[in-house]
């Protein structure tokens, strides 16, 4: 079996009017996040995020590192594709901002429905404190 690496790239997409996206995951049922993905051996963070931004967007774009890095524990529904030894995950962040909400084209196998929602209301439905703290840290409040 191929085990996931425990560096992953987190990527916060909101628009110019502090949209945020969001993305609902197939499994586990109910879980909401930004864009976000395991690197590959040898891959950089950046190329990461470039990656994952288009596999799960379908937006072609680099996006920008941010001065966030989080380390957290793995939840029970993903400890299986990691090394059964591993248990905490590295995570950098990314931003990119848009001039405008559009469209997305989802991965089916990843990902079941996307939103645009304001600042607070993205940051109350993301599944994971890291990506809750960076909503409220990367994305300016809407005057």
């Amino acid at each position: 079996m191929n085990f996931k690496r425990p560096e992953s790239v987190l990527i916060v997409i909101y628009s110019k009017d502090a949209q945020v996206l969001m993305l609902e995951r197939v499994q586990p049922n109910g879980f909401w996040q930004s864009v976000t993905g395991s690197l590959h051996e040898g891959e950089s963070a950046l190329e990461a995020a470039s990656r994952e931004l288009e596999e799960e967007t379908g937006l072609i774009a680099t996006p920008t590192r941010t001065m966030l890095e989080y380390n957290y524990e793995i939840i029970p529904a993903w400890r299986a594709r990691y090394e059964p030894e591993v248990t905490h995950n590295h995570e950098t962040v990314f931003v990119l901002q848009l001039d405008a909400c559009c469209e997305i084209r989802l991965n089916p196998h990843e990902h079941r429905r996307y939103d645009w929602l304001p600042r607070e209301q993205a940051a109350v439905k993301a599944s994971s404190w890291t990506n809750r703290d960076a909503i409220l840290s990367l994305v300016p409040e809407n005057d």
